[in-house]
């Protein structure tokens, strides 16, 4: 039974990771779940107070880094809010479509779009649409470093 109950921590912490190409796939959930499992079925007395708190502050910083970086490139480029909520909408969205390419390649087009029909500057367009090509990015590689954080500080806590 432990050998199925491991395993499935271990399948929830690669979903987690899947949900950082696949927005739709709740990475935090799936991280949790994979730690619920632990607590609930292998040892209730293992992970201290300490770890739980940090795990929500890690959390809550793994949705903040998502959003921030996104809007930070968005803004830094001249993007509107309405193009930081296209882009947050595509991203979803373009996880369906020609998935992994979809995730970027469908938020770029949107926010050109809409940075078209907003400001009717091609140029600008594009270099809106570049910054959120490279917020995702930002955001995709923050959230990776903060998950292995996490998992790595759970391995070491039933560790030891």
């Amino acid at each position: 039974m432990t050998i199925i109950l491991w395993t499935a921590i271990v399948i929830l912490f690669i979903l987690s990771f899947a949900g950082i190409i696949y927005p739709v796939i709740p990475s935090i959930v799936m991280l949790w779940a994979g730690f619920a499992v632990y607590q609930f079925f292998i040892n209730p007395h293992a992970l201290s107070v300490w770890f739980w708190i940090s795990m929500v502050i890690l959390s809550i910083v793994l949705i903040a880094a998502d959003i921030i970086a996104n809007g930070y490139f968005v803004k830094k480029y001249g993007g509107s809010k309405i193009s930081e909520r296209v882009a947050a909408v595509a991203t979803i969205v373009g996880s369906f479509v020609i998935p992994p390419f979809g995730i970027i390649l469908v938020p770029f087009v949107c926010v050109c779009i809409t940075e078209i029909l907003m400001t009717k500057n091609p140029v600008q367009a594009v270099k809106v649409g570049v910054a959120t090509i490279i917020g995702f990015l930002n955001s995709s590689i923050a959230k990776a470093f903060i998950q292995i954080v996490m998992i790595v500080w759970f391995g070491l806590a039933v560790s030891f």
